[in-house]
């Protein structure tokens, strides 16, 4: 639950520093655990929607799983960079506070990047992709989205799918799809993704081909 206090004559930089200070784990090295497996389970099986348990509040506009995964997987030697949105509010400070994590304003030198919901996407090949020999060394994009389900049903096919797995995030613009393949043509360079909305997520590494289903 959040500490942060009801004041109603609190000057805006003091909101932000109380926005920063607040909303971490309640047990910062168990819920960062949990966080860290359900990660590794939705990499391993693209498509799969989790949900993370454990109580981060990160100030708006970023999302709970948004915040439980920066809080999981940031600290002083990853770089991030954040949509405009995220950059003006207190989150570069609650970042900071609680992983050490800087913000960076260039796309090429974050290892993570976060995009609020209703954020143009920019092109994919703007963040780091590694090289041949390091294709690790590239940007994960946590994308938020109004919600996981209800929008354009799209397949999922590649490694960690038995066949075909069927998700219909909603609000990713139609853009998307064209991004994506230009970054899967770059394996084993390129980006992983990751979309989230609210407390849930589902995770697109690289290796998965993405294509538009009939409805």
């Amino acid at each position: 639950m959040s500490l942060k206090p009801q004041l109603p004559n609190q000057a805006p930089n003091q909101a932000l520093k109380t926005d920063a200070l607040s909303g971490g784990f309640a047990e910062p090295v168990f819920h960062a655990q949990s966080v860290f497996k359900l990660m590794m389970d939705a990499m391993a099986r693209p498509g799969t929607i989790q949900t993370v348990a454990p109580d981060a509040e990160p100030p708006a506009p970023l999302g709970i799983a948004a915040g439980a995964i920066a809080l999981t997987l940031c600290d002083h030697d990853t770089p991030v960079w954040l949509s405009s949105g995220l950059a003006k509010s207190a989150v570069p400070q609650w970042l900071g506070f609680h992983t050490g994590a800087s913000v960076t304003a260039e796309k090429a030198e974050a290892r993570f990047a976060f995009v609020e919901a209703g954020a143009p996407l920019c092109s994919f090949g703007l963040f780091a992709s590694g090289t041949q020999e390091y294709p690790d060394r590239s940007t994960t994009l946590v994308i938020e989205l109004p919600d996981l389900e209800g929008g354009r049903r799209l397949a999922l096919m590649g490694p960690g799918i038995k066949t075909v797995n069927d998700i219909a995030p909603l609000g990713l613009p139609d853009a998307f799809l064209h991004l994506w393949t230009e970054n899967r043509a770059l394996f084993p360079r390129g980006i992983d993704i990751v979309l989230t909305s609210g407390s849930r997520f589902v995770c697109l590494p690289r290796t998965t081909k993405i294509t538009a289903t009939e409805m």
